[in-house]
């Protein structure tokens, strides 16, 4: 079975009132794990609890919160939850609940955010209750019926047996009565060593559908009696709408309406998208630009650079001992600048959504990475109550942060608001979507390290200069001003610490705000980061004349989490031995969203300028991994991001607008171009970290290192096309 169904659950009413994006939907979670009342889903199956609904038939529908796009969230959690049910695992389906139903139920489901690779491991402890729970409750009703204590029985594969006489049932039969009984007040969770699913690489549950086109991704979606919006907003960042000449399009094929949007937009609805698109290309339109319109990429990298210079003020991140004085006594001192562009998200599937409004009731179909943020956006773009609006999550075509914004479901529907009664589907253009997207943050990083007379580092001062995604999106999680995310992966603790011990040190951050707006791009400030931290131990390292495996041990012996993947990768690539002819090597490690990671790259470099990638090992350790098959897909995927992001990414601002405006000028890699990757997943235990995004921040500066050791040649700029270097 094993498949993908979008949710029918029947209506319950709400609990909430209204609730605005201005309000927050900030409730407290509430896991609602059974009870004497029978909620059922639409087929009439009960719901044992909010994960966890049987059918007759045994077929196990779990309930999936968080959002999928292509990273297997769908299936790790699935296998989470089917854990602790004891089910039978091919007949497990999954369905998305709606937001909307969430908050009704007091959020039954807990977060659906998807980002930070928190998908699994911010989850997984309530969803294996929601699984364990299940099962308990089913055991009861077994043990209920012939009358016996539960402890004699036990359950598998969606089997309750009586272990003293050998009677058994099923889960679809017994789920009737287990849905009416009260849950337990606690459950005991398996140990790790007893799983049977987590752990194993199962298929995931959402490959058939994908492959066969049955998944409904926003793109596709259709609906009785629907129209199709273009939309085209100011392309400075900024800047308002002033006038648009309806008249000149509105006799054009299939238009139906010219509708302003917000105070910086303006969408034209036809009978089909082309028509729209059409239609909007001719429309007659005026814009006020503002005074961004006078900025550009040069005046941004001054301004940026203007933030390194220490008389500048800037937030501390990390710091022990007296860098200045340290780095004043010095008996070598080595000084590098790096920077790091804009990059665009460039998911495959433009952004979307489809709206339909009546005075009443607002519903919206979209991929979203938040569902409960898009709720939000409905109800605050609406203006209708909570329990007037829903929002149905669909298969995203791509997300790595972008999606977790909701201005594509905010325009929808405001569009639709001005055509009651009429489903509007939105789709932007791959022009509007490169154009007008959240960016990764730029920045630039002046580092100095100092060495004593035995070549110790000593000292290591990094300054970071540039944007905070948090001023721009989440001004309320600034804490005095700063921006905790700004220090991803040079923190002193946490779930992004530094893998390094050094006497003396100072990392701070010279926030830079300019008017093109930063976003969560996969992986975020760990990306650049890393660049700046590990090319700069190896240029430290070669400073001194000693090897980069050996310079980072000597600083690495109180951090053995850290030290153990870059053991790893430096022993799967041969660091010891030497590379075959023409072949270099890199090495990089790191820490992101909770879990160690490190990188050890092979290249070869032609002419000085073209680089082929023959080779990348990885290894990671995300304290547990669910499914080990997937991992190994994530990490090869993370690598194709981090490699693309490094040879082809940056975006470039002139007069004010983003100047790339496609796949003809913003490339991705393509597959002649991807090395082999070889995978050591080797999970410690004890925690639980993220894996879609951290490794993609060593595959830069793997590669950047190998291309030194190759050329002599330090690369201090990203992207690599700026410098005249491509794949070979």
């Amino acid at each position: 079975m094993n498949q993908h169904s979008m949710p029918k659950l029947n209506r319950r009413a709400f609990v909430i009132g209204t609730a605005t994006a201005g309000a927050g939907l900030a409730l407290g979670l509430d896991l609602p794990f059974g009870g004497p009342t029978v909620v059922r889903a639409a087929d009439g199956a009960p719901e044992v609890n909010a994960w966890v609904v049987i059918r007759p038939d045994d077929t196990v529908v779990i309930r999936i919160a968080r959002s999928e796009m292509g990273q297997g969230t769908l299936t790790g959690l699935a296998q989470l939850v089917a854990e602790e049910l004891e089910c039978d695992w091919s007949k497990v389906t999954t369905e998305f609940p709606t937001p909307g139903q969430s908050v009704a139920r007091k959020r039954a489901w807990g977060d659906f955010s998807t980002g930070g690779s928190r998908g699994i491991r911010a989850s997984q402890e309530y969803v294996r209750k929601g699984g364990a729970t299940a099962r308990v409750m089913l055991i009861q009703a077994a043990a209920n019926e012939w009358k016996v204590p539960a402890s004699e029985c036990s359950a598998a594969n969606s089997v309750i047996t009586h272990t003293p006489s050998g009677k058994t049932t099923t889960y679809g039969k017994v789920v009737e009565a287990a849905a009416k009984l009260e849950p337990p007040a606690d459950v005991k969770l398996k140990d790790p060593k007893d799983w049977k699913i987590v752990g194993k690489g199962v298929k995931r549950l959402d490959t058939s559908d994908k492959t066969t086109g049955k998944t409904v991704y926003g793109i596709d979606l259709k609906l009785p009696g629907m129209l199709n919006a273009a939309i085209k907003d100011c392309p400075v960042f900024g800047g308002k709408l002033k006038s648009f000449d309806e008249a000149k399009v509105m006799g054009m094929k299939g238009v139906k309406k010219v509708v302003r949007v917000n105070d910086s937009a303006v969408a034209v609805v036809a009978d089909t998208w082309w028509h729209a698109k059409t239609a909007l290309d001719a429309l007659p339109v005026v814009w006020d630009e503002g005074d961004n319109a006078k900025v550009s990429s040069a005046t941004i990298a001054k301004w940026l650079g203007e933030g390194l210079d220490d008389s500048q003020q800037a937030f501390v991140g990390n710091q022990n001992g007296d860098v200045k004085a340290a780095i004043a006594g010095a008996a070598k001192k080595v000084e590098a600048v790096y920077n790091y562009p804009y990059q665009n998200h460039a998911t495959m599937e433009p952004m979307n959504a489809t709206a339909l409004y009546t005075s009443d009731k607002c519903e919206v179909w979209c991929g979203t990475q938040n569902g409960e943020a898009a709720f939000a956006a409905t109800l605050e773009a609406s203006g209708l109550p909570a329990d007037k609006c829903d929002v149905h999550k669909l298969m995203l075509g791509g997300g790595f942060g972008r999606r977790g914004q909701t201005d594509y479901v905010r325009q929808a529907v405001l569009i639709a608001k001005q055509m009651p009664g009429t489903p509007i589907k939105l789709l932007w253009s791959r022009e509007e979507d490169m154009q007008h997207g959240l960016y990764h943050p730029i920045t630039q990083c002046k580092m100095t390290g100092a060495f004593d007379a035995d070549n110790n580092l000593i000292a290591l001062r990094m300054r970071i200069s540039g944007q905070s995604i948090l001023f721009s999106l989440r001004p309320e999680a600034l804490v005095n001003g700063k921006d905790p995310v700004a220090f991803q992966g040079l923190n002193a603790s946490g779930e992004a610490a530094i893998g390094y011990s050094i006497p003396n040190l100072l990392v701070d951050h010279s926030m830079r705000n300019p008017h093109v707006p930063p976003g969560f791009w996969r992986g975020v400030n760990v990306n650049h980061n890393a660049i700046y931290l590990e090319c700069f131990m190896d240029e430290l390292a070669h400073s001194v004349g000693q090897d980069p495996l050996e310079f980072r041990r000597k600083l690495m012996t109180k951090h053995p989490k850290h030290l153990a993947v870059l053991n790893a990768v430096a022993e799967k690539i041969g660091w010891d031995t030497p590379a075959p002819q023409g072949v270099y090597r890199g090495i990089a490690q790191h820490m992101g969203y909770g879990s160690y990671v490190a990188g050890a790259a092979e290249i070869s470099v032609t002419d000085g300028t073209k680089i082929k990638v023959h080779r990348i090992v990885a290894a990671t350790d995300p304290g547990y991994a669910v499914n080990p098959a997937q991992i190994e897909r994530q990490i090869a995927g993370s690598f194709v991001y981090g490699l693309t992001g490094l040879f082809y990414g940056g975006c470039t601002v002139k007069d004010g607008r983003i100047e790339q405006s496609n796949f003809d000028n913003y490339n991705s890699m393509r597959i002649n171009e991807m090395p082999k990757v070889e995978s050591i997943i080797m999970p410690s235990g004890g925690f639980w970290g993220g894996v879609g995004e951290p490794t993609i921040c060593v595959a830069g500066p793997a590669v950047l290192n190998a291309y030194f050791a190759a050329t002599g040649k330090r690369i201090r700029s990203v992207p690599l096309r700026d410098q005249n270097i491509t794949f070979a």
